[in-house]
């Protein structure tokens, strides 16, 4: 039997005890090294997510992905500020593009895009209490490791951009009209010329001869011609003042007649009044000092001041209109007995697009720019209003130099 050494066990025991009898030191140091690139790449995919949710946190558009199954997977921060529900992470794109109806692999945009199209799509979302709001979609398809689909969307509020685009259509129509309506006045103004200038040569005839007064076929006829001359030139008067407010402003300050330019609009909207069963209340000072401004400006900010005032009136009331000088300025009153502007809209009513009006109504620019047609000529514009008792616009004007 073979002696066995214990310098022989106690090496043995140091192998084992060292793992040399298995090659494990070699072992532990590979998987030691594979720790240790591992740990190196897990900081570079750490890195590169920071910086990727940063690229995504900085983009100003709400950007989502949607998973195989049409669920959210991932949103930045301006999402919740658009849909904070709607995008929440696993909720379905059903909340989003058609929460009244079951998907449709034909009408939802995202379901298309896990099929490999690239979708745009427009769509409002209107919130009881709240404005309408418009947005714009992009959605594309994304293909992961597994060769399979997601969708990256895009989504923009583009609200401003269709009030902006509302209101371009609509000078545009207001131009249009503007030049029809001056050509229509022209065509009207001649021959009402005409029926004047007959009406007037008929009534001289009859006092130039008075034999034909005496005759009593003819006894009402100078009557009949006076009313119809006055009413001739009553429609002229509507019409010039038609053609003033339709002529284009330049901008040009001058010296301004502030009761003129009263009369004028009020020959334009007298007419709704009486449909509507509003009085008109006129207090204006005789001789009124002009001012500096300019004549076109003016007539569109009494317009819209005093159209603003008859949509304030529901049935019967009163409109009253006061122009006067004072400290050096000719000022003008427009006071309605309407339903009055709430305390919390007062400060905003100058702002463009803010209205009160339901849709269709207006786009909320007409006191927008009377404010800016006031600022521009060096004068200044303020309301006093409560709400059920009407309110008064009041606008002043610098006094010309004399």
């Amino acid at each position: 039997m073979k002696k066995i050494l214990r310098s022989d066990v106690d090496k043995a025991s140091l192998d084992r005890l060292l793992g040399l009898d298995s090659s494990k030191i070699g072992y532990y140091s590979e998987v030691k090294q594979k720790i240790q690139e591992l740990e190196t790449a897990n900081l570079g995919l750490r890195s590169k997510t920071r910086e990727l949710q940063a690229v995504f946190d900085s983009i100003s558009d709400g950007v989502a992905i949607y998973d195989g199954k049409g669920r959210v997977q991932h949103r930045n921060h301006i999402c919740p500020r658009m849909f904070p529900m709607e995008t929440l992470v696993g909720r379905s794109c059903k909340k989003l593009f058609h929460p009244e109806v079951e998907s449709s692999p034909h009408d939802c945009p995202v379901e298309r895009a896990l099929r490999g199209e690239s979708v745009q799509v427009s769509f409002n979302s209107a919130v009881a209490g709240m404005d309408t709001r418009y947005y714009d979609a992009t959605i594309t398809p994304i293909e992961d490791s597994f060769g399979h689909n997601r969708a990256l969307m895009f989504l923009r509020d583009v609200t401003d951009r269709r009030s902006q685009e509302l209101q371009l259509m609509q000078a545009e129509k207001m131009s249009s009209i503007g030049v029809l309506a001056a050509g229509v006045a022209h065509e009207i103004n001649n021959p009402l010329t005409s029926v004047a200038g007959y009406a007037e040569a008929l009534l001289r005839r009859l006092r130039d001869e008075p034999g034909l007064s005496l005759d009593p076929r003819l006894e009402v006829f100078q009557s009949y011609l006076e009313v119809i001359m006055k009413e001739t030139y009553r429609c002229k008067g509507i019409i010039d003042g038609l053609l003033s407010f339709s002529r284009k402003s330049e901008g040009l300050i001058g010296a301004v007649d502030l009761n003129g330019v009263l009369q004028e609009v009020l020959m334009l909207v007298r007419h709704k009044s009486r449909y509507e069963q509003i009085e008109i209340a006129e207090f204006l000072q005789p001789d009124l000092p002009q001012v500096s401004g300019d004549g076109a400006g003016l007539r569109q900010v009494f317009m819209n001041l005093l159209l603003n005032a008859h949509q304030a009136i529901s049935g019967a009331g009163m409109v009253e209109i006061s122009s006067f000088a004072e400290a050096g300025m000719g000022v003008v009153q427009i006071k309605d007995s309407g339903s009055g502007i709430a305390a919390e809209h007062l400060a905003q009513i100058w702002n463009p697009f803010f209205t009160t009006k339901t849709v269709g109504q207006g786009l909320g620019l007409g006191l927008a720019i009377t404010y800016n047609i006031v600022q521009r000529q060096g004068g200044e514009i303020q309301v006093e209003s409560q709400q059920g008792k009407g309110s008064m616009f009041t606008v002043r004007l610098p006094l010309c130099r004399s």
